[in-house]
């Protein structure tokens, strides 16, 4: 995967996304996405390890990464049918990893269309035990977070709040630098157009898990592999701990095949600091794949 972001505008219904796809065309295919507010070099460390073997594709949502502007405010929907659209784009049904928020998109992806989930792996997925939202303003608010974006943009602030943003997050979710040239970072959080759609995604989290628990009454999770992969370095109360763990455990029990991975020291970014733990997670489900 090129760290300069070397990929394609795809087309996905009313948006555009930004794709780098890398491994042999006929292996294995494996759909990546990032957690709230990343880019596809997130997921740079764990695609080295994966292209020998799988057919890997990454993307930025709208907004996000290289993606042009969003046309449509984010939402478990237009996330959603990204995803199964990217899905359908490979022809055969794929292994989906997702990190962080991107887990809500995952999940609904194989609760909407199974046919075209083969696995899944979960890394430090978001979980909210009580999501209901009494008013929606989501929709609302992201003309303004876009104009912000712009201002920031038209400025120039953007070039020094975006870059300063995402370090300030990665001091508190990793342990190492980041996975590409401190140039490429910047020419992606330096933009408006970025800083703004991660306050639309911000806006939108509790909407989207919200329309996730209604999801989960109407629809049942797949029979399919799942591995959910617990970080808790960055938890520090017990009780949180445990209940994080909690978590991700029923996350785990949706499919009578799930299990689940305990990281006690990784941090949140777990894509970019225990890449080794994903690619592992991978391999566990095509073993259990092959012996099904």
């Amino acid at each position: 995967m090129s760290v300069n972001g070397a990929g394609e505008i795809v087309n996905v219904g009313r948006e555009q996304v930004h794709v780098v796809d890398s491994g042999p065309l006929d292996a294995p295919p494996l759909l990546l996405s990032s957690g709230l507010g990343g880019a596809w070099f997130d997921w740079t460390p764990a695609v080295a390890l994966l292209r020998d073997e799988y057919r890997v594709t990454v993307f930025d949502r709208p907004g996000l990464g290289l993606s042009p502007a969003a046309v449509a405010p984010p939402s478990l929907r237009r996330d959603t049918a990204i995803m199964e659209a990217l899905a359908e784009r490979t022809g055969r049904p794929v292994t989906v990893l997702a990190h962080s928020m991107a887990a809500f998109h995952a999940e609904a992806l194989a609760r909407l269309r199974p046919e075209l989930v083969r696995g899944m792996v979960l890394v430090d997925p978001s979980y909210e035990r009580d999501p209901h939202v009494r008013v929606r303003v989501a929709a609302a608010l992201t003309p303004l977070a876009t104009a912000t974006g712009a201002f920031l943009g038209a400025t120039r602030l953007a070039k020094a709040a975006g870059p300063l943003g995402r370090r300030l997050v990665l001091k508190h979710t990793s342990r190492r630098d980041e996975a590409v040239p401190e140039d490429v970072v910047r020419s992606v959080y330096g933009r408006g157009t970025v800083i703004g759609a991660v306050i639309a995604e911000e806006l939108a989290y509790r909407e989207e898990a919200a329309d996730l628990a209604r999801l989960r009454e109407r629809r049942p999770f797949p029979p399919v592999p799942l591995t959910v992969v617990t970080a808790l370095g960055d938890v520090e109360k017990p009780d949180k701990k445990r209940e994080w763990s909690e978590d991700h455990e029923h996350l785990a029990r949706m499919s009578p095949r799930g299990g689940r991975i305990e990281l006690p020291d990784a941090l949140h970014m777990v894509p970019l600091d225990r890449p080794d733990v994903v690619a592992d997670a991978v391999a566990g489900l095509r073993r259990a794949e092959i012996a099904s």
